[in-house]
């Protein structure tokens, strides 16, 4: 073996960690249209390149889900950025793999809450009244049949009754 043969190629870091990595492709990973529809969930396997930049250089497919998840895999892929250390200033092309989960999102329930007892002994079932009450004088401009302006109004209260 030669002197000034490196025994090994240092591995790209993607900056921020393993955690870093995992929320990019949360943030970034949109789930396709085709996918939602056939209710398709599963992995996307992917083999991609990186050049002695830390650049995505090619991506392909090792083990797919089709329904659009392997198109968008690879365009998120292929966004992403990573730290390469020079080992003795050689340019390496890095080949890595990188599985790319696709979970079906959970459906929202939409809950009506229900009165409590306290609630419903307090007001009538079919209805609710709110009033608002107003103090102070407010300056505005009023229009009447003699067209003054500058008028002052007091306060006042307002009834509101709302029935269901």
């Amino acid at each position: 073996m030669a002197k000034n043969r490196p025994n090994h190629i240092a591995k790209p870091v993607f900056p921020g960690g393993l955690t870093a990595m995992k929320k990019f492709v949360a943030e970034h990973l949109k789930y396709p249209e085709k996918a939602l529809a056939a209710k398709v969930e599963g992995t996307v396997l992917i083999r991609y390149s990186l050049d002695y930049r830390g650049k995505v250089v090619d991506a392909k497919v090792k083990k797919g889900l089709g329904h659009g998840c392997d198109q968008e895999a690879i365009r998120v892929v292929k966004l992403m950025r990573w730290t390469v250390p020079q080992d003795r200033k050689k340019k390496v092309r890095i080949h890595q793999d990188i599985n790319i989960h696709f979970k079906l999102p959970k459906a929202k329930k939409l809950t009506v809450k229900q009165p409590t007892a306290k609630a419903t002994a307090a007001r009538p079932a079919s209805s609710m009244q709110i009033t608002y009450t107003s103090t102070g004088k407010i300056k505005g401009t009023v229009t009447q049949k003699d067209n003054s302006k500058d008028k002052t109004d007091g306060g006042g209260s307002y009834s509101y009754t709302i029935n269901w």
